[in-house]
């Protein structure tokens, strides 16, 4: 996990350093020789806003949610239950720093945001309002919505703002993460005027997002044992391999087959006939809070034929084809760096040359057999070894963003920097 870093360097008088971010920018936009260069997850974010064509003068074209939508997106976004841990911790500070305590989904809407009345009218001013959409590629960089793109925590400063309108602020945010799946599910922010700007300040929201993953941890840990109970009696009178697991795919019960700790399940899953990848034909039946799996056993039509890895969209994305059906699922970063990795060496890679393509360092072998041996539990007989490849008998499409500039824009591994640069 990257660590929470501030917009301020150590000693630096926020004064004279806001100044001197103001020629930065202005000289880094026009395409000229800054007096110093902007910090590396600032100055990745102007590139891609630059490759998207967004105007940095402009205005949003993105209107706010209206009420009926806003109140949608907040039931939907699973962040209510982190409410009070949030207003706890953080909106005492805000209101004494003269901040917004501001509470976001994941793609980035406002969906809550609190403070004392001054700073919320200059906010109004801004159009940073309940509804409004502070996704990266909308207003540019931002603290809400670059540390969504980048999956860490982050402090925007003044000028670092791409837009022009919003370089009178500063903002802290740090993603909210579910603790099992490693999804962002949403984002915490402090803003305020520039001058409000305090180093310690993206250390406490990123350390108040940790408490809430450790607040999400203990209500899943609850969830397991009260679907464990329900699953027990109901295994019982099974015969056949049966699971269940949780809307997230955490298995809470098992009989009859040697269940993964979770299987990954695809975004929608309904009643009936599924066909996923480490467990082959499955029927599929609800339960209050769950899933119960009946896989079939194997079967010739089970073989995998098609593989689409989608790293145009927001979130790394992997789809699997067979005779039985069709499967889909997001991916963790590194998931998706090593399937890039792989379909961009179709003859395949040792640990040695995955360890070089993800982190620079071919001796790095033991996290690489690790985290292949992961993916190997979600992607089944389609990934094999010795070496690590794709099977060759699968059909591998590769979807790339346009500019490629934007592809993983979280990832700092060396293959994905060199396919960013073309």
């Amino acid at each position: 996990m990257t660590a929470a870093q501030s917009a301020l360097p150590p000693g630096a008088d926020p004064r004279v350093h806001t100044r001197l971010l103001a020629r930065v920018r202005a000289a880094a936009l026009a395409g000229g020789t800054p007096p110093a260069a902007p910090r590396p997850v600032i100055g990745a974010s102007w590139r891609r806003l630059r490759g998207s064509g967004l105007d940095p003068s402009g205005t949003p074209d993105v209107a706010p949610l209206d009420g009926p939508g806003l109140e949608r997106r907040r039931a939907e976004s699973g962040l209510v239950p982190l409410l009070p841990l949030l207003r706890e911790r953080l909106l005492p500070v805000a209101r004494d720093a003269g901040q917004v305590l501001v509470v976001g989904d994941a793609g980035c809407r406002v969906l809550w945001r609190e403070g004392g009345p001054g700073v919320r009218r200059l906010a109004d001013r801004l159009g940073f309002v309940e509804g409004s959409s502070w996704d990266e590629d909308v207003v540019g960089t931002n603290a809400i919505g670059t540390s969504v793109v980048v999956r860490a925590p982050l402090q925007v400063h003044a000028a670092e703002h791409y837009a022009e309108g919003h370089q009178p602020w500063t903002c802290a945010a740090a993603p909210l993460r579910d603790p099992v799946t490693g999804r962002v599910l949403g984002v915490v922010d402090l803003s305020g005027p520039a001058s409000t700007v305090h180093p310690s300040t993206i250390a406490l929201v990123d350390a108040v997002a940790a408490l809430a993953g450790q607040e999400l941890s203990r209500a899943h840990v609850r969830h397991v044992e009260r679907l464990r109970t329900l699953a027990a009696p109901m295994l019982a009178r099974l015969t056949g391999p049966a699971l269940v697991v949780g809307v997230d795919g955490c298995t809470a019960a098992a009989t009859g087959l040697a269940a993964p700790d979770r299987v990954a399940l695809p975004d929608e899953v309904h009643p009936g006939p599924l066909w996923i990848p480490a467990l082959g034909r499955c029927t599929v039946e609800p339960l209050p809070g769950g899933w119960l799996l009946r896989p079939h056993g194997p079967g010739d039509d089970d073989r995998p034929a098609g593989l689409v890895l989608d790293l145009a969209g927001p979130r790394p994305q992997v789809q699997v084809t067979s005779a039985s059906g069709s499967w889909a699922a997001p991916l963790s970063l590194r998931h998706a760096e090593i399937l890039l990795a792989l379909t961009r060496h179709p003859a395949g890679r040792s640990a040695a040359a995955l360890a070089g393509d993800l982190f620079g360092d071919p001796t790095r072998t033991v996290t690489v057999r690790a985290e292949v041996s992961r993916l190997r539990r979600t992607l089944g007989s389609l990934l094999l070894t010795q070496p690590y490849r794709v099977d060759e008998d699968v059909a591998v499409e590769l979807r790339l963003p346009t500019p490629v500039a934007r592809l993983l824009p979280a990832s700092t591994a060396p293959l994905v920097e060199r396919l960013r640069q073309g």
